[in-house]
């Protein structure tokens, strides 16, 4: 799990004062028209924790029934550990995941009372399905939407409402890059989508499932 701008992560030295830009934190919001979907979230960079809490608001869309999700992400300034506690409540019942990676590389998974610990492949992200805000962690660490460049991703995915959890995997390529930010292509299950990011790296434009408001 990832969430950071090199630049913002700059360790000050001794009698240092942190520029405004490494501490304000800043709300974004995106809305889908259809399924309507509502998300926000608020960021903040820190010295050396980065940390993302925002909410998910969807309605029915099919097999999948109307719910609401609440997630707060931290990582810190290493890389080596992270944790995201997501919430999700539907009409009927109420879940709760934790997943917290670990300085050793591993991932340890609470739910309901039971823990595992997972390897998931050495990923250090993870991702919410249908949430925005996942896609701006890993274009951020990699700095794609300032230095041309791609990668390809082992990624710790938790299914929204039902917080089941897999492996998948995720590519990002760095398309262009301007004055207001840049295009970067997008790649899971085979399909690809550009995403417009700004200049912070957050994204814009998700064609097909939400623009930013």
């Amino acid at each position: 799990m990832n969430l950071g701008n090199q630049a913002d992560e700059r360790v000050l030295p001794p009698g240092g004062t942190r520029s405004p830009a490494a501490r304000k934190p800043t709300i974004h919001t995106w809305q889908r028209v259809s399924p309507p979907r509502l998300e926000s979230v608020r960021l903040l960079v820190a010295e050396t924790r980065l940390r993302a809490s925002g909410r998910l608001i969807a309605a029915a869309d099919g097999d999948v029934e109307a719910f609401s999700a609440s997630f707060e992400a931290s990582v810190d300034k290493g890389e080596t550990a992270g944790r995201l506690l997501l919430r999700t409540t539907t009409a009927e019942e109420e879940r709760q995941i934790s997943l917290s990676r670990t300085e050793d590389g591993a991932w340890l998974v609470d739910r309901a009372g039971a823990s595992r610990r997972e390897e998931f492949d050495g990923s250090l992200t993870v991702a919410v399905a249908g949430a925005v805000t996942f896609h701006t962690l890993p274009i951020r660490r990699l700095g794609l939407h300032r230095t041309p460049g791609e990668a390809e991703l082992p990624v710790v995915w938790v299914n929204a409402p039902d917080l089941a959890v897999s492996l998948v995997t995720q590519s990002y390529r760095t398309v262009s890059i301007d004055a207001d930010g840049a295009v970067i292509a997008f790649t899971q299950n085979g399909e690809t989508t550009e995403l417009t990011v700004d200049t912070d790296g957050v994204v814009v434009d998700f064609p097909g499932v939400a623009g930013r408001v």
